[in-house]
């Protein structure tokens, strides 16, 4: 029998948290990165520390788990409450190493905007996925006379836990992520689109974070959801945990540290496309400070977008009048974008939890090694 699960999080906070503290259950023994005393950086998270963060921004997940072999599935980001493609954003993309099969890229690249949600999903069911987004798409009121739709779907290759060849992703999951999509916490670990994957050695997935920079420097918000399952020598706030542990690329001649990441970047400043290829360029920085060696085989993909209502683009909008900052203010941002990009891969390891399937068994990394690891180089602080 096909089991389809809806891993979404809908929590209303009583008051707001300060420091992002773990407002999101856990499974037994997970924790976030701050909990384990990490904190990359010197901006603050927002309340949740999550890419809802950024107002109107949502996100949802459909986690598909079929017998023993079938595990990945979807996670979408929605970056407002509207109709993305009659409102569309500005967005960008970087490209790290373009080994994957980011569907999408050429027109946002062209035109610098988004017209749909973000997809992401597993690599053998981009396709599918974007047939089931464009007819979700089409349902949506307002878009009777639409005749072209460029679907954004981001992807990973899950192939040694799931049954990829099988392209298990359909319209009902598809469907379930998009129509579950919320602001607040958001679910990490194994799920969604980050059912199957592995990261460093370890089981990955869904991780997410964010920054709020002080009002002296315009007190936007950043933040970044990933998709992890990469390689290198995992390394956090420059402690070896990859090599202590006896994971990491090129440890033999096998381990190639192969793999691929997605990350999405949200912010509410009032960025152009330029000035958001130019954000999510720097997500390759807080990518590097966790270790991951960007191989041959690795594709490594960052879109940004943003949802100030001063840049949107009106579908068929003869002319924009837009207030955007100037180049020297995003700096700052860039800053912060570094910051959530590595506290949100940390969480997609340390919440991931083990998970078999095909044969293949992707272990949760230690949390208590990893502590212990942290107090040997003297690295972290109290949360």
């Amino acid at each position: 029998m096909r089991t389809v699960t809806l891993a979404m999080l809908a929590l209303t906070l009583a008051a707001p948290v300060s420091l992002a503290q773990d407002v999101a259950p856990l499974a037994p023994g997970r924790a976030r990165a701050r909990a384990l005393g990490v904190a990359p950086g010197i901006f603050r998270p927002g309340a949740v520390n999550a890419i809802t963060d950024v107002a109107g921004v949502r996100v949802g997940h459909a986690t598909l788990i079929v017998g023993d072999s079938v595990r990945t599935g979807v996670t979408a980001i929605l970056p407002h409450e509207g109709n993305a493609f009659l409102e569309r954003v500005p967005a960008a993309m970087h490209v790290g190493n373009g080994f994957g099969k980011l569907l999408g890229v050429t027109q946002v690249g062209e035109l610098g905007e988004l017209e749909t949600p973000i997809l992401l999903t597993c690599t053998l069911c981009v396709w599918r996925a974007a047939d089931a987004l464009v007819g979700w798409m089409l349902e949506r009121p307002g878009m009777q006379r639409v005749r072209s739709i460029n679907p954004v779907v981001g992807e990973t290759n899950d192939g040694g836990l799931n049954a990829i060849r099988s392209r298990p992703v359909d319209t009902t999951a598809v469907r379930q992520a998009l129509d579950g999509a919320r602001t607040g916490p958001v679910a990490e670990g194994s799920v969604g689109a980050g059912t199957g994957t592995t990261a460093f050695g370890w089981k990955g997935g869904i991780g997410t974070s964010s920054r709020v920079l002080p009002s002296s420097l315009g007190g936007w918000t950043v933040g970044v959801l990933v998709q992890s399952n990469f390689g290198g020598v995992l390394q956090v706030l420059g402690a070896p945990v990859g090599k202590e542990l006896g994971r990491y690329a090129y440890r033999d001649a096998t381990e190639r540290g192969d793999g691929s990441i997605m990350i999405v970047v949200a912010t509410d400043a009032p960025l152009s496309d330029r000035n958001l290829r130019r954000l999510a360029a720097r997500t390759m920085m807080g990518l590097a400070r966790t270790g991951a060696s960007a191989s041959s085989g690795s594709g490594d993909y960052a879109i940004a977008f943003s949802t100030a209502a001063a840049v949107r683009r009106p579908w068929n909008a003869e002319r924009l009048t837009t207030t955007e900052l100037a180049n020297e203010q995003a700096s700052a941002l860039f800053q912060a974008v570094i910051e959530a990009t590595e506290e949100a891969i940390l969480n997609s390891l340390f919440t991931a939890t083990t998970v078999e399937g095909s044969g293949v068994r992707a272990e949760a990394i230690p949390l208590g090694r990893v502590r212990e690891i942290l107090a040997k180089y003297g690295v972290g602080r109290a949360p």
